[in-house]
């Protein structure tokens, strides 16, 4: 498992994530405080608070090209 912060501070940010974290296959989970969410639902992601940062964990191992998608979304 791979985690990472990641900020969307914007709805064209949202987008970005959602389309780039579907073209993978891993499941991917958003986490902020208590609350998860499914990384590849557009209505999952957009019910976080996007004004703080977002914690992304990946289940695998073997994820170097979605994190090098995600870098531009990086804390």
């Amino acid at each position: 498992m791979r985690t990472v912060d990641i900020a969307l501070q914007s709805p064209k940010h949202v987008s970005k994530l959602v389309n780039i974290t579907n073209r993978y296959p891993f499941t991917i989970q958003l986490r902020q405080g208590r609350y998860v969410v499914d990384g590849k639902s557009i209505l999952g992601v957009c019910s976080l608070e996007t004004s703080k940062p977002i914690t992304l964990e990946v289940y695998s191992d073997h994820c170097d090209a979605l994190m090098d998608d995600l870098q531009p979304l990086m804390c």
